[in-house]
């Protein structure tokens, strides 16, 4: 099994969150998935929405132990593909052909990568992929966060996350 995977979203590939990323994906070698760049229709109740790239690339996640967001932090939450994919999750709970491959989420670990203009994240953000993670038997395995606007630097956080992926 494949060790991690990165799932992006922002309004900008080349911005801050995406110059994050790049930075621990070169450095670990590890696979970007650019959810903007993904035809990833919103959830609907009804599944009509079947035919889109969300399953395969739902499969291929499922391959990995550890998934990584890495989203700016918009309005306390996600960049907006991010906020689809993590709907279309739903799916996995919802359909019971898919019901024992949404399982294969549990047990995997969780990471945040985010940025901001603040010193710290805001807690809701933090807070809802912590619960995301729990509902889905996930792990948390921490967050990488950088405040875009300062110019405090952030190596040794940047280090210690690399290392929490790389275990």
């Amino acid at each position: 099994m494949n060790k991690t995977i990165i799932l992006f979203s922002s309004s900008r590939r080349n911005g801050n969150t995406g110059a994050l990323t790049d930075r621990i994906a070169n450095e670990l070698k590890l696979e970007v998935v650019d959810l903007g760049s993904k035809d990833i229709t919103p959830y609907d109740y009804e599944h009509q929405n079947r035919n889109d790239d969300f399953e395969p690339l739902m499969e291929k996640v499922l391959g990995f132990n550890n998934i990584v967001f890495a989203s700016p932090i918009y309005w306390y939450s996600v960049a907006p593909p991010m906020k689809t994919f993590i709907d279309r999750i739903s799916d996995y709970l919802d359909l019971s052909d898919l019901l024992d491959k949404g399982r294969e989420l549990r047990g995997k670990t969780g990471y945040v990568i985010c940025t901001s203009v603040k010193e710290v994240p805001d807690e809701p953000f933090i807070e809802t992929f912590k619960k995301i993670f729990s509902y889905l038997g996930m792990e948390f395995g921490g967050f990488m966060h950088v405040n875009r606007t300062s110019q405090s630097c952030y190596e040794n956080e940047l280090q210690s996350f690399i290392q929490s992926l790389s275990k």
